[in-house]
Formats: C-alpha cells, sequence, structure tokens
C-alpha cells in the first residue's frame, strides 16, 4: 500500500498506519474504521470525553482504565481497544482525533478513495449528494467519499475541500468578493 509521507511523517500518521497494519493483517479494517468513527463521534459529542483525552493530571492508567470503559460502553472490536490502551500508555490520547482522521485517510487511499470535506448552507438531498459525488469522481478520476456539513454562515452554495484544494462557490465569498472590488 502506499501511504503519503505527509501522514505517515507525522507522530499521529505513525500511530494509524500501525494500526492500519495490524488491521490489514486481521482482515478488520473496515471494522476498525467504524469503531474509529463511532469514537470519533462520541468525542464530538461529549465535552467530558473530550477532556478526558486532554487532561495531562489523570494516570496513564487511570486513562486506560477510563478508554477501556468508553471503548466497552461503544461496542469498539478488541483489537482498537488494544491500540485505545498503547495510546494511554503513551501518554498520546490527546491526539486521537487527528489520528482518527489519519486512519480514516489511510484506508480510503488503500481502497482508491479520496475523501472530500462538503459544508453547505443546508443539507443536501440524495440526489444532490449523488449528483456531487458523480461530478467529483469524473473531476478526480477515483472514487469520492463525501463527508458533508452544514454551516448556514455560508448562506448558500458550496465548499468543497479535497486534501489541501478548496473550491469555494459559496455566496459569502461572493458578496465578500463583491465588496472588495467595490471598495476599490
Amino acid at each position: 500500500m502506499d501511504n503519503s509521507a505527509g501522514i505517515t511523517a507525522s507522530l499521529q500518521g505513525r500511530y494509524a498506519s500501525a494500526l492500519f497494519d495490524l488491521a490489514r493483517d486481521q482482515d478488520h479494517v473496515a471494522a476498525v474504521e467504524a469503531d474509529l468513527a463511532k469514537l470519533g463521534e462520541a468525542l464530538i459529542g461529549s465535552d467530558d470525553l473530550a477532556s478526558l483525552i486532554r487532561n495531562p493530571e489523570i494516570s496513564r492508567g487511570a486513562a486506560a482504565k477510563a478508554m477501556d470503559g468508553v471503548a466497552v460502553l461503544l461496542g469498539l472490536t478488541q483489537l482498537t481497544r488494544n491500540f485505545i490502551g498503547v495510546l494511554a500508555g503513551n501518554r498520546r490520547l490527546a491526539k486521537l482525533p487527528e489520528v482518527i482522521a489519519a486512519f480514516t485517510a489511510i484506508a480510503a487511499a488503500s481502497r482508491g478513495e479520496i475523501t472530500a470535506q462538503v459544508t453547505s448552507a443546508h443539507a443536501l438531498t440524495d440526489t444532490q449528494m449523488s449528483a456531487l459525488s458523480a461530478k467529483l469522481k469524473e473531476r478526480e478520476g477515483k472514487d469520492v467519499k463525501i463527508v458533508a456539513s452544514i454551516d448556514p454562515e455560508i448562506l448558500g452554495g458550496l465548499v468543497v475541500t479535497i486534501g489541501s484544494r478548496r473550491i469555494d462557490s459559496s455566496i459569502r465569498t461572493r458578496l465578500n468578493s463583491l465588496a472588495q472590488a467595490m471598495k476599490g
């Protein structure tokens, strides 16, 4: 598998790459990816959990025990639970969100997919998502996994981010450009 040097050069990328290699060897990539998605949602949804992973005053053992309790509650696989234990033991839980993002990118790359972050002012319909996916696949030449988010501040249009490239067709940006042009 060809990992991008940017991902695997970082600390979180090395952890994600090691987890991916283990998951691939055990034929559990999809299960671990689903586990990490659940864990990522839990981190976003719980301020207490987000605080736990960043609190340097909590001992390694206490952090590992607490995270294992969370893992059991979420129904995570043993491989993912062991990995979280390693992060806790190495005092790297604060990097968990970045590890999750790196693992997702590595897994997508191994499937020949790329991920597009799509921000819209309102939720897109299934038809709109399908049309957008088809256009992005045509443009990129690869399957595109869309991660949608809603930001009413953009007023309308879309902001699509693929890797380091951004396509901003939001009304907010157009209005800002028009305001700058009118200033002179």
